[in-house]
């Protein structure tokens, strides 16, 4: 069923807000990068999808952005099942009759060495990290091809988190590694398939950035003398995402690398 928009819908972003009217749908956006993403592009007057499986986490954050006047709907979804993931597109869409921009920002890391790792976590990772990515970015792209033609802005935008460890392989971390390094790879080809038909296709690189995910006290930037207080915080983060979907229509950011200014590599 199409949510039916209002004048209240404009929230405090305005009428003239560079996503006003626009559906955004971020994955992983329970906590970290995911949740300060949504806030920052609700901001710019988006309409807002939240997806992820911590039910509690979503409503949380979906209300709040309610309250700021933007129109919002948490989905819960695990997306290391492929159906879910697709589903969870779908209703996206079908929410707010249409798509006109896919964050892909749901992931997991585990660091260990090859000869002593848990293949299940291994599949972990791949699932969240690469398979979900496959998934969602699949299933929204007629609804994207769709908004870069028929849409306001003539454009569409599809943005994945992937991370410096998809450019920069380190002992330790070979899987996450792999999974991120497969990422930025997806996303160039995807890029080059689509971007003469208006749909933009970037990934936005982190270096070590506190959320959940890195709380692990043992995290290799630590042991390396980096602490934890120079990290990048994941509304920097969201920052970057917000400036790429937000360029003009003529304009595309396919890759931004973000590292704390003490981090050398």
């Amino acid at each position: 069923m199409t949510e039916k928009r209002t004048g209240n819908d404009r929230g405090a972003g305005g009428a003239d807000a560079p996503l006003a009217g626009c559906a955004v749908l971020v994955t992983g956006a329970s906590s970290g990068i995911g949740a300060a993403t949504a806030r920052s592009l609700a901001r710019q007057g988006a309409e807002l999808a939240l997806v992820a499986r911590r039910t509690d986490r979503l409503e949380e954050l979906a209300s709040g952005i309610r309250e700021r006047g933007r129109s919002c709907v948490a989905l819960t979804a695990d997306l290391r099942d492929p159906a879910q993931a697709r589903q969870a597109v779908e209703d996206a869409a079908e929410r707010f009759g249409r798509l006109d921009v896919l964050v892909n920002s749901v992931g997991f890391v585990a660091t260990g060495d090859i000869e002593e790792g848990d293949p299940d976590t291994w599949e972990r990772m791949l699932d969240l990290n690469v398979k979900a990515v496959l998934h969602t970015s699949q299933k929204a792209l007629p609804h994207l091809l769709r908004a870069a033609e028929e849409g306001p802005r003539g454009v569409a935008d599809l943005v994945s988190v992937s991370s410096v460890a998809g450019r920069v392989a380190r002992p330790h971390n070979a899987v996450y590694s792999a999974t991120k390094h497969a990422v930025v790879a997806f996303s160039e080809a995807l890029r080059q398939e689509v971007t003469a038909r208006g749909v933009r296709v970037g990934v936005v690189e982190p270096g070590m950035t506190a959320t959940e995910m890195t709380a692990d006290p043992t995290t290799g930037a630590v042991a390396r003398g980096m602490p934890r207080e120079l990290w990048l915080q994941a509304e920097d983060i969201a920052r970057s995402i917000t400036f790429m979907v937000t360029q003009p229509p003529h304009a595309a950011i396919n890759e931004i690398l973000v590292r704390p200014t003490a981090q050398s590599h």
